[in-house]
């Protein structure tokens, strides 16, 4: 068994989707439980299909921001995971980490097709960073304790 979190912080390139997913699920599964932020190397816009299918799932997106890991880099992360290829191999080295893991998903944004396929994608690609970041050990009690 994994040791208990407190912080975590997602990592995807872009910071437009993926990691935003899982940042916005870790706020709504464990609210004050946990510290949770996302970041890339090289931030865009939050895609707003992910947008949209967080919303389906009644998850506030107000909070979701593209951050550069430049605004993370230095805080201390009891984990932080990569959710795309490109991060894992691009992320510089975080000082502040206990414990780096990899897990990827698929890039929904890079899906063709009809327009309810590419939101089928995405809605694919939201469970499974939902059951993802559901199942990560988090302590119990307050994060700032």
């Amino acid at each position: 068994m994994a040791e208990p979190i407190r912080s975590v912080l997602f990592l995807c390139t872009q910071n437009a989707c993926r990691s935003q997913m899982a940042e916005l699920w870790a706020r709504a599964l464990f609210g004050e439980r946990l510290r949770v932020a996302s970041a890339g190397t090289q931030p865009a816009v939050p895609h707003p299909l992910m947008l949209e299918v967080m919303k389906e799932a009644a998850v506030e997106v107000w909070s979701a921001r593209s951050k550069h890991v430049d605004e993370v880099v230095e805080e201390s992360w009891d984990l932080v995971v990569t959710l795309c290829d490109a991060a894992a191999e691009a992320c510089p080295t975080l000082p502040g980490a206990v414990r780096v893991e990899h897990h990827p998903f698929p890039d929904p944004a890079q899906v063709e097709g009809s327009e309810e396929e590419v939101l089928d994608a995405f809605r694919e690609v939201r469970s499974a960073i939902r059951q993802f970041v559901a199942d990560l050990p988090v302590a119990d009690g307050p994060a700032d304790e």
